[in-house]
């Protein structure tokens, strides 16, 4: 009985301390350089940025995870020529009346609006090609 004890003392400890480096490595992962063909939004330039045009907002903050694996991402899709939308951010961190206007829970949120109207939401990360087919159908 004592040893079936001391494996499950050492499983446990074996994951909070996994738990506990992943935590500080994600935490000091630098941030990607963000593209500067990526608009950054705000409560003031919000509305005009999304009106008469396709935007893919994406709601993150700085201590997501995720939101820092989507960022090449979005940056990609960004710079690619052929993308018949816009690339948009804003930081919940900053501008909560903004999280809350659009009703986002989870990070990172992408919100896919057309002229200025929510046409889709997606929520969590998602790869390049699974980003754009996802998309494909509301573009």
């Amino acid at each position: 009985m004592s040893t079936f004890l001391f494996i499950i003392i050492g499983l446990v400890v074996a994951f909070i301390g996994l738990l506990v480096f992943s935590y500080f490595k994600m935490k000091n992962t630098p941030e990607v350089k963000r593209s500067e063909k990526i608009k950054i939004l705000n409560p003031k330039n919000i509305d005009v940025s999304l009106k008469n045009r396709v935007v893919l907002v994406d709601f993150w903050a700085s201590w997501c995870a995720p939101c820092k694996m989507m960022a090449p991402v979005l940056n990609e899709i960004a710079e690619d020529d052929k993308t018949s939308f816009t690339v948009a951010k804003v930081n919940v961190e900053q501008y909560q009346q903004l999280a809350a206007k659009y009703k986002v829970r989870n990070l990172p949120t992408l919100v896919l609006f057309r002229n200025g109207k929510e046409v889709q939401r997606l929520v969590g990360f998602k790869n390049k090609n699974t980003l754009l087919k996802e998309l494909q159908g509301s573009i």
